[in-house]
């Protein structure tokens, strides 16, 4: 009996080492210093390279279609940042021109067995887009309240040993509405589709006119959703739970930054190319059912 028990024992222990050798190695082909990342690796689920070698053989037609795609659909001009290979197309990632800002994608179908381009069917996830203009729309009419939240965000990464995520791998690959490199922000719900309604019916809607909207459309500050992320600034650096008390202690006492939940993660120097995610099992957070309510 306790043969066989050791002999169980050593089988798990084995499996464990396994296990973890099969992680060490794909971090080690894929994790990378926050500070090094452009998007460069990056891959979607189920992707067919062979469908980005078509895309960028016209790649102008492409590209020109996509902000054709935005104008007409949303009464919005665009600049394309890259292409990642898709399912069945492209997924091209952009940014917008002006106000509202905002980062997003738009997918362009790709028949690989004929190498055409279908630049007629254009698409986009449902919702996406939206929820970008309206996060923009939300920045726009609180300007002052979010360049005093930027002002606080920027002084932490010279406070403590703590960077953002590169603008580049923002433009290139994260598509995540109103995006800085500190935070990003997602506004659901009635009043905020009301809101992009007005947009489509405005497209030259300002601010004074989105707060007043506002003003007249009260909405909870639930249903506005910050995700604040910072990244260690050495390598091998893990998570200090000190560094992420303090700023969840003051983004609680701060005052005048926009109304909305903010949920705070602090993640070790890497990040997963191909995934472009930096979360991992070390990553300490401040969030749901947690966050932090600005009323």
């Amino acid at each position: 009996m306790d043969k066989t028990k050791e002999q169980e024992e050593k089988q798990v222990d084995s499996e464990t080492v396994a296990g973890d050798t099969r992680k060490n190695e794909y971090e080690k082909e894929n994790f990378v210093p926050i500070q090094e990342y452009t998007g460069e690796g990056f891959k979607l689920r189920d992707s067919r390279e062979e469908n980005l070698e078509i895309a960028e053989k016209y790649q102008d037609e492409v590209e020109e279609a996509v902000k054709q795609f935005f104008l007409v659909e949303y009464k919005s001009e665009v600049k394309v940042h890259n292409m990642v290979a898709a399912v069945d197309g492209v997924t091209v990632y952009v940014e917008s021109i002006g106000e509202p800002h905002f980062y997003t994608f738009a997918v362009v179908p790709v028949d690989s067995k004929n190498e055409v381009v279908r630049t007629d069917s254009v698409w986009s996830l449902e919702g996406e887009v939206e929820t970008g203009i309206t996060g923009g729309l939300y920045a726009m009419a609180y300007d002052k309240e979010f360049s005093n939240l930027d002002q606080y965000l920027e002084e932490t990464t010279e406070t403590y040993p703590i960077v953002g995520t590169p603008i580049v791998a923002i433009e290139n690959v994260m598509a995540t509405g109103y995006t800085t490199p500190y935070y990003f922000f997602s506004p659901v719900g009635d009043v905020f589709d009301k809101l992009f309604l007005e947009y489509m019916n405005n497209p030259e809607i300002t601010a004074d006119e989105i707060k007043d909207f506002l003003a007249k459309n009260p909405f909870d500050p639930m249903y506005v959703i910050f995700g604040i992320e910072f990244y260690m600034e050495e390598e091998n650096s893990e998570p200090k739970q000190e560094i992420l008390d303090s700023i969840a202690s003051d983004i609680e006492s701060l005052e005048n930054i926009p109304r909305g939940e903010y949920n705070i993660s602090l993640n070790d120097n890497y990040i997963d190319k191909k995934r472009g995610v930096g979360q991992k099992d070390n990553t300490i957070d401040r969030s749901d059912p947690n966050a932090i309510m600005k009323e």
